[in-house]
Formats: C-alpha cells, sequence, structure tokens
C-alpha cells in the first residue's frame, strides 16, 4: 500500500499522473498529520519535509460538519490559518477534488488554495496553489494510514 515514504522518493511527474489518476474521496476529519513534498524525488526531499515539519508545519485539523479546517502550525502545532473545505473541480486538470481555501477565512494566506485527492486509504495528496500559479505538494496522513 502507498504510503507518504513512497510519495517522497516520487518524481514531480510521477506525483502528478497519481493526483490525476485518483478520485477527491471522502472529506477528511479530525487531525491529520501533514508532510510537505519539497524537490519530490531528490536527496533533499526527506531532510527538508522534516525540517518544514519540525518548526513550520505538523498538518490539519478538519471539521467535515463546519466545511472548514485549521493548519497546526510552528514547533508547538498550534491551530491557525483557517480554511474552507469543499469539492470543486481542480484548477490542475478540472476533475473533481476537495478544495481547501483560504481566500475568505485568512489575512496571512489568502491567496493561497490547496487541492487535495485520496491516493491511498488515508492518505492524501495536495497540491498548493499561490493564486494560479501550483507552488509546492504535500501529503496528509489520516491515523488510519499506516505510521512509515
Amino acid at each position: 500500500m502507498l504510503d507518504v515514504e513512497q510519495l517522497l522518493h516520487m518524481t514531480q511527474a510521477q506525483l502528478d499522473d497519481l493526483f490525476r489518476a485518483s478520485p477527491a474521496g471522502p472529506i477528511p476529519q479530525g487531525d491529520v498529520d501533514g508532510t510537505v513534498l519539497i524537490a519530490p524525488g531528490t536527496v533533499l526531499s526527506d531532510t527538508a519535509a522534516r525540517l518544514v515539519h519540525l518548526i513550520a508545519w505538523q498538518g490539519k485539523v478538519f471539521d467535515a460538519a463546519s466545511g472548514t479546517l485549521k493548519n497546526k502550525i510552528l514547533p508547538e502545532g498550534d491551530q491557525a490559518i483557517v480554511a474552507q473545505v469543499y469539492r470543486s473541480s481542480s484548477w490542475f486538470d478540472g476533475k473533481e477534488c476537495i478544495v481547501l481555501d483560504y481566500s475568505r477565512t485568512s489575512l496571512v494566506a489568502h491567496w493561497i488554495r490547496d487541492e487535495i485527492r485520496l491516493v491511498a486509504p488515508g492518505l492524501y495528496l495536495g497540491l498548493v496553489f499561490w493564486e494560479r500559479d501550483r507552488i509546492l505538494d504535500f501529503a496528509l496522513a489520516t491515523h488510519s494510514q499506516p505510521p512509515t
């Protein structure tokens, strides 16, 4: 079964193909662990992901009933930076995805839009857009995803 460690070692083209081939899946609920996929498929990927996780971003806490989430940020994992969560067409390929929209909920991230799709049980692959420019990928693992 696919896990976060395998995503870290995929190339950008492989991640793009995986996102294209995956369904939106259900909106996650509760606390999910996040991993930034920086320089995917290179020797920098593991180190960069660990560093970002330690000092900046650890994941998200979803409230599917209210259609919102909060990011877990800073070394303490403070819950901040709210987004609206809903289904819509992907800016990447036009197919359905789950959108994490900061445009109406955050002063510091109002230009950010994330899109996620379920790539394995308990594992989501996400794309980050700054306005309409794609800038980054990430993974979200629910607690049902086996640890790596």
